[in-house]
């Protein structure tokens, strides 16, 4: 650096020094301009509170003229007291600082007042000493207008009193006074632009204020200056207070603005540079945290694609690229519809897509089938959250694209195998009702073959008439059909087929299921006993499924109860229906379920019968819930086990 360029240190503190150096010279005219303030206020003060001694003066002096002329008039009328009456109204209307007239006798003895008054209106008694006593003695002795002290009057405040004598034939007859009220001349005689500006007092020779007017309340005052007020005299004087805290604040604002800007200005420099350096390192971060999202946003398996509110692309990872085919640059800025859209589910692709951009998008996600750019579909889960600015506003929608084509598969592979775990359940149970479904058709085949011999043996007799043969074939028929309906039944129960959602009674539903235990019952020689609430109870389901359902919760009633005595066992199945729900319970009499059993109820391929397969509970449990319903189980207080589910009414539903 050339010596003739100051040191780096210096040359950095000379900021610094400008800056203090500009800070004094605004104190120093600060300071000039307060002083300056100061005086201009002053003189305004002295100037106003003159103008307001000069106003009280002239009033007071014109009172004093008013009240001579009213003395002289009494002692040409020998006190008639009509006129004292209406000079003394007349002169309270139009000037509004007397507050009574009073008419004393010579030796001070109150004779007339007006308006009248309960006695003594100062509240002295004759022959004490009174306030306005020395007044009224000076006013006897001069034969001119002498002013009294003040003094308070309990609910009228400060007063004092003009006493003028009255002469009548150059001999003095009686004294007239005037009240004056020390408020009602504040009140008359200050007027609302000195009020608005200062706070206007009289005070006594001791200080003791007798009346002030100001027109604001202000906590702290300014200056004041007090005038003699003359008259009336007697050590009375107007003082002047000035409010203008509005000037110092402005004063006090502007000097801690400055004092702030002169700090601001001072450690702007370190912070110049010490911004610089966090920009610098916040730029390093934030190369850091793009890269790092970067990666992140390469190492996603989800797709992430972001819309704004138009539905136009305006982002897509690698992820979701990699999905469809398509690159970045090739999705980046294209409308609908998309090419990754299927051309056959155009019109149901379309309006989902409206759909998530009306904000109607279901919250679970939502699945939909798309195509890659080799052609092939696969299904996609997507899941679609609002897109917000760091303002707040909506700008468009942020979607998660996950691939589910092997896990639908995978579901419907699950699915296919639940059905068949649910027919083999269905042969497993016919196979174990095999028996009685043999005795159970055995009964209406017998009848057949009895019918058809006594009709053959008919037809051989001479006496022989074809009407004698309709009523045992119609039996004949009967019973075929009824050997027909139970093989059709069973028929329906053990053969595959996707689950039909129908309109079914419970009532029917539980009477015709329970049929099929019927024989199996007396055979083990258990009462099925069925009370339904409800006739009525219609729900959407599958026939076939509900009845293996009930059949198997029944038959695992009935296992239950073998180990007791033919009296005690009672299969009990209840409806009832409440709550848009049908409640049905199957209660056994046995000896219950175990503590330690119940966690593991429902799970497949647990069973506690030595040749059971395990899975009975659990496809009634999932065959209740594809029914939109609930399977459960209870303990009875007195013994045995209650197996309960539920499912919508038709009408709820």
């Amino acid at each position: 650096m050339p010596r003739s360029l100051p040191s780096r240190p210096a040359f950095q503190a000379m900021p610094a020094i400008a800056m203090v150096l500009v800070v004094m010279l605004l104190g120093v005219l600060l300071w000039l301009l307060h002083r300056n303030d100061q005086e201009e206020e002053r003189l305004t003060l002295i100037k106003d509170i003159l103008w307001v001694e000069q106003n009280i003066h002239f009033h007071l002096s014109t009172d004093e003229e008013k009240l001579g002329q009213l003395a002289t008039d009494l002692g040409r009328h020998s006190l008639s007291l009509d006129l004292l009456e209406n000079a003394a109204r007349t002169l309270i209307a139009n000037n509004q600082e007397f507050d009574r007239f009073l008419l004393r006798g010579g030796d001070g003895r109150l004779s007339v007042s007006v308006p009248p008054s309960q006695g003594e209106p100062s509240g002295s008694v004759v022959g004490e000493p009174a306030p306005w006593w020395p007044a009224f003695l000076l006013a006897r002795s001069t034969g001119r207008v002498a002013w009294s002290v003040p003094y308070f009057i309990p609910g009228r405040g400060a007063v004092f009193e003009a006493h003028v004598p009255v002469y009548q034939d150059h001999a003095f007859v009686a004294m007239l006074v005037a009240v004056v009220s020390v408020d009602a001349m504040l009140t008359h005689h200050v007027p609302w632009w000195v009020a608005e500006k200062y706070k206007i007092e009289i005070i006594d020779s001791s200080g003791v204020v007798l009346g002030a007017k100001t027109g604001v309340e202000l906590a702290e005052p300014g200056a004041s200056h007090q005038v003699r007020l003359e008259p009336p005299g007697q050590g009375l004087a107007v003082v002047a207070t000035v409010y203008d805290p509005e000037g110092k604040l402005a004063r006090n604002v502007l000097a801690a603005s400055i004092f702030i800007l002169a700090l601001l200005a001072l450690s702007s420099l370190g912070l110049v540079r010490r911004h610089v350096r966090r920009r610098l390192a916040a730029e390093q971060a934030l190369g850091e945290e793009h890269a790092f999202r970067k990666a992140m946003e390469d190492s996603l398996t989800v797709g992430m694609r972001a819309r704004d509110l138009d539905g136009r692309v305006t982002y897509v990872n690698p992820a979701f690229c990699r999905m469809v085919g398509w690159n970045a640059d090739e999705l980046v800025g294209i409308i609908p519809p998309m090419p990754y859209w299927v051309p056959e589910l155009l019109d149901e692709t379309m309006l989902m897509h409206r759909q998530v951009l009306a904000g109607k998008a279901p919250r679970d996600g939502f699945e939909i089938q798309f195509r890659r750019r080799s052609g092939e579909t696969f299904w996609a889960l997507i899941y679609e959250a609002p897109l917000i600015d760091a303002n707040g506003r909506h700008t468009g929608w942020m979607a998660s694209v996950v691939d589910i084509t092997e896990r639908k598969a995978s579901e419907e592979m699950a699915h296919q195998q639940q059905e068949k775990l649910q027919r083999t359940s269905r042969l497993i149970t016919m196979g174990e009702m095999a028996s009685t479904l043999a005795h159970e058709l055995n009964q209406p085949l017998s009848a057949i073959a009895s019918y058809a011999t006594g009709c053959l043996n008919r037809l051989g007799a001479e006496s022989f008439t074809p009407e004698e043969l309709r009523l045992p074939l119609s039996k004949l028929v009967a019973q075929a059909q009824r050997a027909g309906q139970i093989i059709r039944r069973v028929h329906d129960f053990v053969r595959k087929s996707e689950p039909q959602l129908r309109a079914c009674s419970v009532p029917r539903l539980l009477a015709e299921s329970l049929a099929f235990m019927e024989l199996d019952a007396k055979k083990r020689g258990v009462a099925i006993v069925l009370r339904s609430e409800s006739d009525s109870a219609v729900v959407d389901g599958d026939k076939v499924l509900l009845e293996q359902v009930i059949l198997n919760l029944a038959r695992n009633g009935i296992e239950a109860m073998s180990h007791l005595p033919a009296s005690q066992r009672r299969l009990e199945v209840n409806l009832h229906a409440d709550d848009g729900q049908a409640l049905v319970s199957i209660r056994d009499f046995g000896s219950g379920i175990a503590p330690d059993v119940l966690e593991n109820l429902f799970q497949p391929f647990f069973t506690t019968k030595e040749e059971g397969m395990g899975m009975g509970l659990n496809i009634c449990r999932s065959i209740i819930e594809f029914h939109r319903g609930r399977l459960w189980f209870e303990p009875h207080p007195q013994g045995g086990s209650i197996f309960l589910f539920s499912l919508p009414l038709r009408n709820a539903a």
